[in-house]
């Protein structure tokens, strides 16, 4: 299929201690990332039994759009206050819509 966008379930596990510290940290995201060229859908979720799981769902027009996403200084400024809020690293995972 051409055109088809890029779909991303990106999980974050927080330390039990650091929910909270967590939450405002992946917070910073949203905005500026709802801006950025290609960004089709941006939204975080909260597990309602797991208040530690934290879920992004994220669609992209491209390939190159989530790449800049990823390299843009928003981004690489809230991946370097994850040490001593997560558990593990980040869960990010690409797929392609099916039906």
């Amino acid at each position: 299929m051409t055109n088809q966008t890029i779909r991303i379930v990106a999980r974050v596990i927080a330390l039990p201690n650091k929910v909270e510290e967590l939450k405002a940290v992946l917070l910073e995201l949203i905005e500026p990332t709802r801006q950025e060229a290609g960004a089709i859908r941006y939204e975080l979720l909260q597990n309602q039994s797991d208040s530690t799981d934290f879920t992004f769902i994220e669609e992209w027009t491209s390939d190159e759009a989530l790449n800049s996403h990823l390299d843009s200084p928003h981004f690489q400024a809230v991946a370097a206050k994850l040490e001593g809020l997560v558990t593990t690293t980040p869960d990010i995972r690409r797929y392609h819509l099916l039906a």
